[in-house]
């Protein structure tokens, strides 16, 4: 993909979150207090980093990202905001670490996760992402030559059939997650499978024909929970969201934009732990060290405006969460 077409790319709930961003922001600049920082913890092709850069003229950004050609299309259309930006290439658990070498002058201000696989891995072609292109049985979201992932084909030529059945009923929640694990396993068995035209033959072989009435591809779920499983997803974000919410300053924001369940109920859930008391019930007095940490800023999960999703198809499955810092008071998660 171009520069010039990465240029074109309008990022999911980008006036939403940017106004979120903004706001906290301004908590900082109306008193001059410091320079406010927003990490963009998946960078992609740098959207939303744009719009908060073009938005917070007193802001910076540091854009994470473990893509390095995500990483090099975002630095040329950042190019004329100058060292108000900065790219990282790590993944988005690394966030604290990145927030730790924040000078005295500066103060973590907002995280912004937009989760999931980009723009720009789905659209090229050559990453194996997607079904409806034949490709390398790639799927990792570091796809340099240094990297350590294993790739999509790696993983299934050495995965357990059922350690395979797991990862397609957990990630993808695909019903016949049985016998599309045992149908992979025969068809490795006789030969490896490279590309992804040849494992989604195999998935659309298993799948019974009355499935695939409804529901669009019979691989779609399928690629989804391999995709997950190669870049340890769920992982990586159930480490990462707590991580941003300790890092964050008080009045600072956290921002999630999730695009399926499994990732939406992983943020819920930390949101709800530095939400709510955790006072045991019946305690007359509650003691400082119980009181929420945090507000949220977006009542449940919001989703796009009608108006957006027909713009974009892909915006249509997205949930935002967000919420703000008012307390740096430890509260035990054990």
């Amino acid at each position: 993909m171009s520069a010039q077409a990465a240029q074109k790319h309008v990022p999911v709930m980008r006036e939403r979150c940017t106004e979120l961003l903004a706001a906290a922001c301004r908590s900082f600049t109306d008193n001059d207090a410091a320079t406010p920082v927003i990490i963009d913890a998946t960078l992609g092709m740098g959207g939303h980093t744009e719009a908060v850069l073009e938005a917070v003229p007193q802001a910076d950004v540091i854009g994470i990202d473990r893509d390095t050609q995500a990483l090099q299309l975002a630095a040329e259309r950042l190019e004329r905001f100058g060292s108000r930006f900065r790219g990282v290439r790590a993944v988005y658990d690394e966030v604290a670490e990145i927030a730790a070498e924040l000078d005295d002058r500066q103060v973590l201000a907002g995280v912004l996760f937009d989760l999931g696989v980009s723009s720009l891995q789905l659209d090229e072609a050559e990453r194996g992402f997607a079904y409806s292109y034949d490709a390398p049985l790639d799927m990792r979201m570091d796809s340099s030559a240094d990297s350590e992932d294993p790739t999509a084909a790696e993983l299934l030529a050495s995965i357990s059939q059922e350690e395979l059945k797991q990862i397609l009923s957990e990630y993808g929640e695909e019903r016949f997650s049985g016998r599309i694990a045992s149908a992979i396993v025969r068809a490795r068995d006789s030969a490896p499978l490279r590309t992804t035209a040849q494992l989604a033959a195999v998935i659309d072989s298993a799948v019974p024909a009355a499935a695939k009435r409804t529901g669009g591809h019979p691989a779609k779920r399928s690629f989804q929970a391999i995709r997950i499983a190669v870049n340890r997803e769920l992982e990586v974000l159930k480490r990462a969201v707590p991580a941003a919410m300790d890092a964050v300053a008080p009045g600072g924001a956290v921002l999630a934009l999730s695009y399926h369940s499994l990732e939406d109920r992983i943020v819920k859930r930390a949101f709800a732990e530095r939400t709510t008391s955790s006072a045991p019930a019946g305690l007359p007095v509650e003691l400082a060290e119980h009181r929420p940490t945090f507000r949220l800023l977006v009542r449940g999960a919001e989703p796009p405006q009608p108006a957006e999703i027909a713009q974009n198809p892909r915006a249509a499955s997205a949930k935002l969460r967000a919420a703000e810092k008012i307390s740096t008071m430890a509260r035990s998660t054990s």
